[in-house]
Protein backbone atom coordinates (compact mmCIF):
# COMPACT_ATOMS: atom_id res chain seq x y z
CA UNK A 1 0.00 0.00 0.00
CA UNK A 2 1.55 3.64 -1.08
CA UNK A 3 1.88 5.66 1.95
CA UNK A 4 -0.38 8.24 1.00
CA UNK A 5 -3.13 5.71 1.38
CA UNK A 6 -2.33 5.32 5.47
CA UNK A 7 -2.61 9.00 5.62
CA UNK A 8 -5.68 8.79 4.00
CA UNK A 9 -7.00 6.28 6.25
CA UNK A 10 -5.89 7.81 9.28
CA UNK A 11 -7.73 10.95 8.17
CA UNK A 12 -10.77 9.53 7.31
CA UNK A 13 -11.34 7.87 10.69
CA UNK A 14 -10.21 11.14 12.22
CA UNK A 15 -13.20 12.22 10.31
CA UNK A 16 -15.53 9.77 11.07
CA UNK A 17 -14.83 9.67 14.51
CA UNK A 18 -15.15 13.50 15.26
CA UNK A 19 -18.50 13.52 13.35
CA UNK A 20 -19.87 11.19 15.64
CA UNK A 21 -19.55 13.80 18.33
CA UNK A 22 -21.06 16.70 16.66
CA UNK A 23 -24.59 17.60 16.35
CA UNK A 24 -25.52 18.11 12.38
CA UNK A 25 -25.56 21.31 12.21
CA UNK A 26 -21.81 21.57 13.36
CA UNK A 27 -20.72 19.19 10.81
CA UNK A 28 -20.94 21.90 7.93
CA UNK A 29 -20.01 25.41 7.77
CA UNK A 30 -19.84 27.95 4.88
CA UNK A 31 -16.89 29.59 3.03
CA UNK A 32 -17.93 32.24 0.37
CA UNK A 33 -21.06 30.86 0.32
CA UNK A 34 -20.28 27.59 -0.06
CA UNK A 35 -20.55 24.64 2.60
CA UNK A 36 -17.87 22.22 3.66
CA UNK A 37 -17.37 19.29 6.06
CA UNK A 38 -16.14 20.84 9.36
CA UNK A 39 -14.42 17.94 10.10
CA UNK A 40 -12.00 17.73 7.06
CA UNK A 41 -11.55 21.25 5.91
CA UNK A 42 -11.58 24.58 7.75
CA UNK A 43 -11.72 28.69 7.44
CA UNK A 44 -8.01 28.77 8.41
CA UNK A 45 -6.84 26.07 5.68
CA UNK A 46 -8.84 28.18 2.81
CA UNK A 47 -6.53 31.08 4.04
CA UNK A 48 -3.45 29.28 3.77
CA UNK A 49 -4.90 27.51 0.65
CA UNK A 50 -4.50 31.35 -1.35
CA UNK A 51 -0.39 31.01 -0.89
CA UNK A 52 -0.08 27.58 -2.17
CA UNK A 53 1.82 27.55 -5.75
CA UNK A 54 1.07 25.23 -8.42
CA UNK A 55 3.65 23.48 -10.91
CA UNK A 56 3.14 23.73 -14.69
CA UNK A 57 3.69 19.52 -14.11
CA UNK A 58 1.26 19.05 -11.85
CA UNK A 59 -1.26 16.93 -12.35
CA UNK A 60 -5.04 17.73 -11.28
CA UNK A 61 -8.28 16.41 -11.26
CA UNK A 62 -10.94 18.51 -10.33
CA UNK A 63 -14.74 16.87 -10.16
CA UNK A 64 -18.04 17.26 -7.66
CA UNK A 65 -18.12 14.74 -4.66
CA UNK A 66 -19.56 11.59 -6.05
CA UNK A 67 -18.57 12.04 -9.46
CA UNK A 68 -16.22 9.25 -9.72
CA UNK A 69 -12.97 11.04 -7.82
CA UNK A 70 -11.93 8.36 -6.13
CA UNK A 71 -12.19 5.81 -8.75
CA UNK A 72 -10.45 8.31 -11.62
CA UNK A 73 -7.70 9.73 -8.64
CA UNK A 74 -6.48 5.95 -8.49
CA UNK A 75 -6.35 5.60 -12.45
CA UNK A 76 -3.86 8.80 -12.50
CA UNK A 77 -2.16 8.03 -9.30
CA UNK A 78 -1.19 4.90 -11.02
CA UNK A 79 -0.30 6.60 -14.14
CA UNK A 80 1.53 9.23 -12.88
CA UNK A 81 3.24 6.52 -10.75
CA UNK A 82 4.27 3.63 -13.73
CA UNK A 83 5.44 6.56 -15.69
CA UNK A 84 8.18 7.47 -12.93
CA UNK A 85 9.57 3.88 -12.71
CA UNK A 86 11.14 5.22 -15.92
CA UNK A 87 12.81 7.50 -13.88
CA UNK A 88 15.62 7.39 -11.52
CA UNK A 89 13.91 9.75 -8.87
CA UNK A 90 11.40 7.13 -8.60
CA UNK A 91 12.06 6.05 -4.91
CA UNK A 92 11.14 9.70 -3.62
CA UNK A 93 7.88 9.17 -4.31
CA UNK A 94 7.33 6.56 -1.63
CA UNK A 95 9.20 8.36 0.89
CA UNK A 96 6.38 8.47 4.00
CA UNK A 97 7.48 12.48 4.84
CA UNK A 98 6.60 13.67 1.42
CA UNK A 99 2.83 12.02 0.98
CA UNK A 100 -0.25 14.54 1.80
CA UNK A 101 -3.69 13.82 1.57
CA UNK A 102 -4.67 14.13 -1.80
CA UNK A 103 -7.98 16.31 -2.24
CA UNK A 104 -6.51 20.06 -2.32
CA UNK A 105 -8.87 21.94 0.46
CA UNK A 106 -8.51 18.77 3.04
CA UNK A 107 -5.91 18.78 5.71
CA UNK A 108 -4.07 21.48 8.13
CA UNK A 109 -3.40 24.99 7.32
CA UNK A 110 0.86 23.50 6.95
CA UNK A 111 0.16 21.15 5.20
CA UNK A 112 0.63 23.44 1.94
CA UNK A 113 4.38 24.26 2.89
CA UNK A 114 4.54 20.69 2.95
CA UNK A 115 3.64 20.07 -0.54
CA UNK A 116 6.48 22.37 -1.89
CA UNK A 117 8.67 20.01 -0.85
CA UNK A 118 6.82 16.93 -2.67
CA UNK A 119 8.93 16.27 -6.05
CA UNK A 120 6.96 16.31 -9.58
CA UNK A 121 4.84 15.09 -10.82
CA UNK A 122 2.62 16.11 -7.96
CA UNK A 123 -1.24 14.18 -7.94
CA UNK A 124 -3.72 16.81 -6.53
CA UNK A 125 -7.44 16.07 -6.18
CA UNK A 126 -9.90 18.98 -5.79
CA UNK A 127 -13.96 19.37 -5.23
CA UNK A 128 -13.03 23.06 -5.71
CA UNK A 129 -14.89 25.44 -8.17
CA UNK A 130 -12.80 27.05 -10.40
CA UNK A 131 -12.95 30.75 -8.80
CA UNK A 132 -11.93 29.09 -4.98
CA UNK A 133 -8.63 27.48 -6.27
CA UNK A 134 -5.52 29.40 -6.10
CA UNK A 135 -4.77 31.68 -8.84
CA UNK A 136 -1.56 29.90 -9.03
CA UNK A 137 -3.04 26.54 -10.50
CA UNK A 138 -4.58 29.13 -14.37
CA UNK A 139 -1.59 31.37 -14.12
CA UNK A 140 0.86 28.66 -14.24
CA UNK A 141 -0.87 26.34 -16.79
CA UNK A 142 -1.33 23.52 -14.64
CA UNK A 143 -2.84 20.68 -16.55
CA UNK A 144 -6.39 19.82 -15.15
CA UNK A 145 -8.69 16.66 -15.40
CA UNK A 146 -11.92 17.52 -15.30
CA UNK A 147 -14.49 15.04 -13.88
CA UNK A 148 -18.00 14.88 -14.70
CA UNK A 149 -20.84 13.32 -14.22
CA UNK A 150 -25.05 13.23 -14.91
CA UNK A 151 -26.54 14.52 -11.98
CA UNK A 152 -29.40 12.34 -11.42
CA UNK A 153 -26.46 9.38 -10.47
CA UNK A 154 -24.31 11.94 -8.50
CA UNK A 155 -27.44 13.33 -6.43
CA UNK A 156 -28.07 9.10 -6.10
CA UNK A 157 -24.65 8.79 -5.26
CA UNK A 158 -24.33 11.39 -2.84
CA UNK A 159 -27.59 10.46 -0.74
CA UNK A 160 -25.78 6.67 -0.12
CA UNK A 161 -22.85 8.25 0.93
CA UNK A 162 -24.05 10.96 2.98
CA UNK A 163 -25.90 8.63 4.90
CA UNK A 164 -23.12 6.23 5.29
CA UNK A 165 -20.03 8.57 6.61
CA UNK A 166 -20.75 9.87 9.91
CA UNK A 167 -18.46 12.98 8.81
CA UNK A 168 -21.50 14.46 6.77
CA UNK A 169 -25.36 15.23 8.09
CA UNK A 170 -27.52 12.62 7.47
CA UNK A 171 -30.96 12.39 5.81
CA UNK A 172 -34.19 10.99 7.36
CA UNK A 173 -35.39 10.30 3.60
CA UNK A 174 -34.95 10.53 -0.30
CA UNK A 175 -36.98 13.46 -0.53
CA UNK A 176 -35.56 15.39 2.12
CA UNK A 177 -32.18 14.73 1.11
CA UNK A 178 -33.62 15.47 -2.53
CA UNK A 179 -34.66 18.85 -1.52
CA UNK A 180 -31.16 19.42 -0.32
CA UNK A 181 -29.46 18.97 -3.60
CA UNK A 182 -31.57 20.82 -5.96
CA UNK A 183 -30.82 23.57 -3.28
CA UNK A 184 -26.95 23.63 -3.63
CA UNK A 185 -27.10 22.38 0.31
CA UNK A 186 -24.43 20.06 -0.12
CA UNK A 187 -20.73 19.82 0.83
CA UNK A 188 -18.98 21.85 -2.03
CA UNK A 189 -22.00 23.34 -2.73
CA UNK A 190 -24.75 23.09 -5.45
CA UNK A 191 -23.92 20.56 -8.80
CA UNK A 192 -25.12 22.87 -11.12
CA UNK A 193 -23.17 26.05 -9.88
CA UNK A 194 -19.90 23.94 -9.98
CA UNK A 195 -20.19 22.77 -13.61
CA UNK A 196 -21.68 26.11 -14.83
CA UNK A 197 -18.18 27.76 -13.42
CA UNK A 198 -16.29 25.02 -14.46
CA UNK A 199 -18.42 25.46 -18.27
CA UNK A 200 -16.07 29.19 -18.15
CA UNK A 201 -13.12 26.74 -18.85
CA UNK A 202 -13.98 24.18 -21.02
CA UNK A 203 -12.34 25.22 -24.02
CA UNK A 204 -9.04 26.33 -22.14
CA UNK A 205 -5.67 24.20 -23.24
CA UNK A 206 -5.12 22.87 -19.97
CA UNK A 207 -8.32 21.66 -19.23
CA UNK A 208 -8.85 18.01 -20.65
CA UNK A 209 -12.70 17.37 -19.75
CA UNK A 210 -13.94 13.80 -19.52
CA UNK A 211 -17.18 12.06 -17.98
CA UNK A 212 -17.87 9.17 -16.10
CA UNK A 213 -20.22 7.92 -18.54
CA UNK A 214 -17.49 7.74 -21.40
CA UNK A 215 -14.75 6.19 -18.95
CA UNK A 216 -16.52 3.43 -18.74
CA UNK A 217 -14.69 2.91 -21.74
CA UNK A 218 -11.85 2.32 -19.27
CA UNK A 219 -8.78 1.17 -22.11
CA UNK A 220 -9.50 4.42 -24.31
CA UNK A 221 -10.20 6.53 -21.59
CA UNK A 222 -7.41 6.01 -19.79
CA UNK A 223 -4.91 6.25 -22.61
CA UNK A 224 -6.29 9.61 -23.33
CA UNK A 225 -5.70 10.77 -19.86
CA UNK A 226 -2.19 9.51 -20.38
CA UNK A 227 -1.57 11.35 -23.50
CA UNK A 228 -2.93 14.31 -21.77
CA UNK A 229 -0.86 14.65 -19.51
CA UNK A 230 2.17 13.61 -21.77
CA UNK A 231 2.83 10.18 -19.50
CA UNK A 232 4.32 8.24 -22.20
CA UNK A 233 3.01 4.51 -21.30
CA UNK A 234 3.39 1.94 -23.50
CA UNK A 235 0.08 -0.08 -24.13
CA UNK A 236 1.09 -3.10 -22.04
CA UNK A 237 1.13 -0.06 -18.95
CA UNK A 238 -2.10 1.23 -19.70
CA UNK A 239 -3.42 -2.13 -19.69
CA UNK A 240 -1.65 -2.68 -16.19
CA UNK A 241 -3.68 0.56 -15.15
CA UNK A 242 -6.88 0.13 -16.72
CA UNK A 243 -6.59 -3.88 -14.72
CA UNK A 244 -6.06 -2.54 -11.47
CA UNK A 245 -8.27 0.50 -11.54
CA UNK A 246 -11.63 -1.60 -12.63
CA UNK A 247 -14.81 -1.23 -10.40
CA UNK A 248 -14.08 -4.83 -8.72
CA UNK A 249 -10.48 -4.69 -8.58
CA UNK A 250 -11.30 -1.47 -6.65
CA UNK A 251 -13.92 -2.79 -4.47
CA UNK A 252 -12.21 -5.60 -3.24
CA UNK A 253 -9.32 -3.61 -1.95
CA UNK A 254 -10.83 -0.78 -0.89
CA UNK A 255 -10.30 -1.88 2.82
CA UNK A 256 -6.81 -1.43 2.21
CA UNK A 257 -6.91 2.00 0.11
CA UNK A 258 -9.70 3.86 1.82
CA UNK A 259 -10.75 2.12 5.04
CA UNK A 260 -13.99 2.24 6.58
CA UNK A 261 -14.73 4.21 4.08
CA UNK A 262 -14.62 2.12 1.30
CA UNK A 263 -17.52 0.25 1.39
CA UNK A 264 -19.34 3.34 1.14
CA UNK A 265 -17.53 4.57 -1.45
CA UNK A 266 -17.46 2.25 -3.78
CA UNK A 267 -21.21 0.63 -3.42
CA UNK A 268 -22.73 -0.03 -7.31
CA UNK A 269 -20.13 2.31 -9.41
CA UNK A 270 -23.12 2.22 -12.21
CA UNK A 271 -24.86 4.06 -14.48
CA UNK A 272 -28.49 4.54 -13.70
CA UNK A 273 -28.87 3.75 -10.94
CA UNK A 274 -31.06 6.88 -10.40
CA UNK A 275 -34.30 4.96 -11.49
CA UNK A 276 -34.39 3.54 -8.08
CA UNK A 277 -35.19 6.74 -6.17
CA UNK A 278 -36.17 9.41 -8.77
CA UNK A 279 -40.26 9.49 -9.01
CA UNK A 280 -41.98 11.42 -12.02
CA UNK A 281 -41.76 14.80 -9.35
CA UNK A 282 -38.21 13.95 -8.90
CA UNK A 283 -37.48 14.10 -12.67
CA UNK A 284 -39.68 17.27 -13.41
CA UNK A 285 -37.58 19.49 -11.34
CA UNK A 286 -34.27 17.86 -11.82
CA UNK A 287 -34.90 18.31 -15.86
CA UNK A 288 -36.02 21.64 -15.53
CA UNK A 289 -32.95 22.93 -13.33
CA UNK A 290 -30.87 20.80 -15.57
CA UNK A 291 -32.49 23.00 -18.73
CA UNK A 292 -32.06 26.58 -17.08
CA UNK A 293 -29.08 26.09 -15.98
CA UNK A 294 -26.75 23.67 -18.17
CA UNK A 295 -28.41 22.43 -21.24
CA UNK A 296 -27.11 25.51 -23.39
CA UNK A 297 -23.23 24.95 -22.02
CA UNK A 298 -20.55 22.79 -23.93
CA UNK A 299 -20.41 20.59 -20.57
CA UNK A 300 -24.14 20.33 -20.44
CA UNK A 301 -23.66 18.84 -24.09
CA UNK A 302 -21.19 16.80 -23.44
CA UNK A 303 -23.09 14.93 -20.16
CA UNK A 304 -25.43 13.97 -22.44
CA UNK A 305 -28.55 13.96 -20.59
CA UNK A 306 -31.57 12.91 -23.34
CA UNK A 307 -29.63 9.46 -22.93
CA UNK A 308 -28.60 9.02 -19.58
CA UNK A 309 -31.46 11.15 -17.57
CA UNK A 310 -34.66 10.32 -19.11
CA UNK A 311 -36.43 7.41 -17.99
Amino acid sequence: MSKHRKKFIALVDKAMADGKKMAPEEQMFSYKGILYPTTVCSLEVFKALESFEARSDDVFLAGYPKSGTNWVGQILTDLVLTSAKHNEDENNLDDDELEEFPYLEVGDPEKYQRMANLPSRRVIFTHLQPDNLPNSVFKNKAKILLLIRNPKDVATSFYYFTNGIAALPSYTTWENFFTAFMNGEMAWGSYFDYVFEWNKHADDSNVMTITYEELKEVTLGVKHISEFFDLHLTDEEIQGVVDRSSFQAMKENSDKTHGALGNVLFRKGSVSDWKNLFNEDHNQKMDSMFEERLSGTKLGRKIKYDIYCKP
